[in-house]
């Protein structure tokens, strides 16, 4: 076979690389916002798809949007700060879908306050649960996929993982510590048959950003601030997601890709 034949051949089926039938993935922080839409795209991709969150609120009505897409949706309420709580959800993911093939890290949360002010509660807390969980999730999640030697792990952090930013001493910390997690992990695990990968969305119209762009200074300047002029839409991340949770990605680890409009380019 000719090196053209074999592209060609290759090129048919391509497009069959970005479907998830048969897989199964879990969404932490599933429940609203960009987990949401993430895991109600993956499910659109064919995966069956659990949805956890601290609850109750979202996941039951998150599991039957999931349901009414074709595939097995469940929810599973635990704060995965706590280590227990983790295993039990793992557990879960195994008693229920036989393991785990995607894990999504979509849980965050935002604390800003005067550096030489700012509350030192507030600062863990954010540690907890934009790192330390993730560390929890990965860290379980990891052994079932390396034990089938093939997964996908995709940790949302954001452009502020890049960056810094004003009376931020937690939530920018706390995604450039994401990236280095992901990168890390990469590279521990990818010769092992799991990818870890992560995304790095701007303001999106979401939950978490509402105040902020409620202040239209503060919305003027961040769309001036992005290349398209324009703030994220939850369906922007949605190809993202299923493009690094399918086989088309087999080949990217370690790879932070930002979702932004152009924001870190600028």
């Amino acid at each position: 076979m000719s090196d053209l034949d074999r592209v060609f051949e290759q090129a048919k089926t391509v497009t069959d690389r970005f479907r998830l039938s048969g897989r199964s993935a879990l969404v932490v922080g599933g429940t609203k916002g960009l987990g949401q839409a993430m895991a109600l795209g993956l499910a659109a991709a064919g995966a069956d798809v659990c949805v956890s969150g601290r609850g109750p609120a979202g996941l039951t009505e998150t599991a039957e949007a999931i349901n009414r897409l074709g595939r097995k949706g469940t929810s599973f309420a635990a704060d995965v700060t706590e280590e227990k709580k983790v295993e039990e959800l793992m557990s879960f993911m195994e008693e229920t879908y036989g393991g785990i093939d995607i894990l999504v890290n979509s849980q965050g949360i935002v604390h800003l306050q005067s550096s030489t002010e700012f509350d030192t509660a507030a600062w863990q807390r954010v540690m907890d649960v934009n790192l330390k969980s993730i560390m929890l999730t990965c860290k379980y999640a990891g052994r079932y996929m390396l034990e089938k030697k093939r997964g996908k792990i995709i940790n949302i952090s954001s452009v502020r993982g890049f960056q810094g930013r004003a009376e931020d001493l937690a939530y920018a910390p706390s995604k450039g510590a994401v990236n280095q997690i992901t990168r890390s992990l990469a590279i521990e695990w990818g010769p092992k048959g799991v990818n870890v990968n992560g995304i790095a969305p701007v303001f999106t119209l979401t939950a978490i950003n509402k105040k902020i762009l409620s202040n239209p200074e503060m919305k003027n300047w961040v769309l001036g601030r992005i290349p398209m002029k324009r703030l994220g839409e939850l369906e922007d991340i949605m190809g993202p997601v299923i493009f690094l949770a399918s086989d088309a990605s087999d080949f990217v680890n370690g790879h932070i890709l930002p979702v932004d409009g152009g924001w870190l380019g600028a």
